[in-house]
């Protein structure tokens, strides 16, 4: 049933403190092991999330379809240019202890290929921490749904910056379809939350910001329909 395929974090939860309960919790499985930690940013874009984590981390490399600027990165040990969905030789099978992908599946052309990829590149006992937008919160559906032009348009209006705006899929975008994706990976212990998050995404203008607000108000009481979906899915 659709209701079992999502658990409600606490009523304060946000998209970060879940993202950060897991960091930590994938680090200290990963230290366990006494072993030099190896992390992945799939998608990394110009921030991360590990950043904070960096005095813990001995390798941490990024990929992403588009080649940083020079020096934009300086966080990272090594960048990768790279498709996701089409380059599984990116990096070599059981690379890396903690996979982040934040906001990058909603973009992917391929995700099901996307997710096996993350997935051959883990180590076992290794975790995949995956962020991206539900497709099934009403707003988030009108968005992906309008023409590609004028959600080209649109996409800057909302975004933090211009960069920001990519091309939209959003193929995996729903919590029965991003689960069924992990599992048939070979994905284990699959813990998916969803959170309101539309306020703080669509945030950079007083006028969407209402309406991120107005779209989290809306489905508070609905989890399966919630604006953002959290994973934490572990490698076998």
């Amino acid at each position: 049933h659709r209701h079992r395929l999502v658990s409600e974090p606490a009523a304060d939860a946000t998209t970060g403190a879940l993202v950060r309960a897991a960091i930590e919790e994938a680090l200290a499985v990963g230290e366990s092991t006494a072993r030099s930690i190896a992390v992945l940013d799939a998608g990394c874009g110009r921030v991360s999330a590990l950043v904070p984590y960096r005095g813990r981390i001995a390798r941490f490399v990024g990929a992403d379809i588009h080649p940083p600027a020079p020096g934009a990165l300086p966080h990272l040990d090594a960048f990768v240019a790279a498709d996701l969905c089409a380059h599984a030789d990116a990096f070599e099978p059981a690379s890396f202890d903690l996979e982040l992908s934040s906001f990058t599946v909603e973009h992917f052309a391929d995700p099901p290929a996307a997710i096996a990829n993350l997935r051959r590149w883990l180590r076992p006992q290794g975790r995949l921490i995956l962020v991206t937008v539900n497709r099934r919160h009403p707003f988030v559906a009108a968005y992906l749904g309008l023409p590609s032009p004028l959600r080209a348009r649109l996409q800057p209006l909302v975004k933090a910056t211009a960069a920001d705006a990519h091309p939209l899929v959003g193929a995996c975008n729903t919590p029965e379809a991003l689960r069924g994706a992990l599992a048939e990976a070979g994905f284990t212990d699959i813990r998916l939350s969803t959170v309101g998050h539309l306020a703080s995404a669509w945030g950079r203008r007083p006028w969407t910001a209402l309406v991120g607000r107005l779209g989290d108000r809306l489905t508070a009481r609905r989890p399966s329909r919630r604006s953002t979906i959290v994973v934490v899915a572990t490698a076998p």
